[in-house]
């Protein structure tokens, strides 16, 4: 059985931070602000969902759910955190290192669900 390369993230944003991902060509997030000292991609489209919906949308009015992959040698170097309860699993980067998390991301990033 091969072993993938890659480990499937997602990552939930409001409108803005969407629209920044769009002037990259869809491959790239933009950097975080000084009050974000981590970024923060999910493990499962789930929470990523539940990010999207209940407060993105509540914060800008709307919720966008970011689907990715990410190459498996770049994210060994980071364990996988708890953020509140066992299905709610994400990688804590730092905001200085998202530049080389960026140059990691194969392919495009994709938008799977989107809310009001």
């Amino acid at each position: 059985m091969a072993v993938s390369e890659t480990t499937t993230l997602w990552r939930p944003v409001g409108p803005e931070e969407l629209e920044l991902i769009r002037q990259t060509g869809m491959k790239a997030f933009p950097p975080r602000l000084p009050e974000q000292p981590i970024f923060y991609p999910v493990t499962t489209e789930e929470y990523a969902v539940k990010i999207a919906r209940d407060w993105n949308v509540k914060a800008s009015g709307s919720g966008f759910v970011t689907k990715f992959e990410v190459e498996n040698t770049y994210l060994a170097a980071f364990d996988i955190q708890e953020a509140g309860g066992r299905e709610h699993l994400e990688y804590w980067i730092p905001a200085e290192d998202l530049p080389n998390f960026n140059a990691a991301i194969v392919g495009r990033i994709s938008v799977t669900q989107e809310f009001p």
